[in-house]
């Protein structure tokens, strides 16, 4: 079979954890490899730039925040190039479309549902004094003005549809191929999107990693990473009001 005809080969049932690996990918495991390095180097830098900012010598929050919403587009971007130089489409990646604005307030409230799940796994696996440590961790990314508040809503927006495409949607379902086991590439995916918030403290990123599992499976059940969206935009966006709550 000619090259052509393999790059432009449909890829189908990427999470049924059988079959062929090779026919149930998402992109060639090169491009996975590509991403995966992309992805811990940009960790490992992220973690030296959040040690000098809360030493006070880094940019300012909007700059930050500003990098960020770069960063988490350019690596959307190279997993959808992957995807595509694989012939198949976004929502191999995305899941199923929505349909009818039922189907949206659906997976909306199937969202809410996740973050409330969420919310409440990070006090059970941290505990009282460790969830504060860690809280302390992150309060210099927190916004302080009107300005301030409207980039990390943005943020927010963009590390939901990213990151749950990224991590999820493509690593997920490519870990699992590989594998020949979705549990696999929830467990690799999640371990992955753990290792990616190092810069908030060992503790945090470790309860992140065991959200990411949550988060995994449910988009394993429902087959779209569009609730773990919704639920990921609302909870990056609520955490300012979490941590003053904490406070009190």
């Amino acid at each position: 079979m000619s090259l052509p005809i393999l790059l432009n080969k449909p890829v189908e049932k990427a999470d049924s954890g059988s079959g062929s690996p090779r026919k149930n990918l998402l992109a060639s495991p090169w491009h996975t490899a590509f991403v995966l390095l992309a992805l811990g180097v940009y960790a490992y830098w992220a973690t030296i730039r959040a040690a000098r900012a809360q030493a006070g010598l880094g940019p300012s929050r909007p700059t930050m925040y500003l990098r960020t919403i770069f960063f988490e587009l350019v690596f959307l971007g190279i997993v959808i190039a992957g995807v595509k130089l694989r012939g198949a489409s976004l929502q191999i990646v995305l899941g199923r479309r929505w349909k009818s604005a039922g189907q949206v307030f659906v997976d909306l409230g199937l969202g809410v549902a996740l973050l409330i799940l969420s919310t409440l796994l990070v006090p059970i696996l941290g505990g009282h004094q460790n969830a504060e440590a860690a809280n302390q961790s992150v309060r210099f990314l927190l916004p302080q003005t009107s300005l301030e508040m409207g980039l990390w809503m943005l943020v927010s927006i963009t590390a939901g549809i990213c990151e749950e495409a990224i991590y999820r949607g493509y690593l997920q379902r490519q870990l699992g191929a590989l594998t020949r086991n979705a549990w696999v590439g929830i467990a690799l995916s999640a371990a992955a999107f753990g290792g990616a918030h190092l810069y908030q403290g060992v503790r945090r990123a470790a309860v992140i990693a065991v959200s990411g599992v949550l988060f995994g499976w449910f988009a394993k059940w429902r087959k779209t990473v569009r609730p773990g969206m919704f639920a990921h935009a609302l909870q990056d966006g609520i955490a300012p009001l979490l941590l003053k709550i904490a406070r009190l």
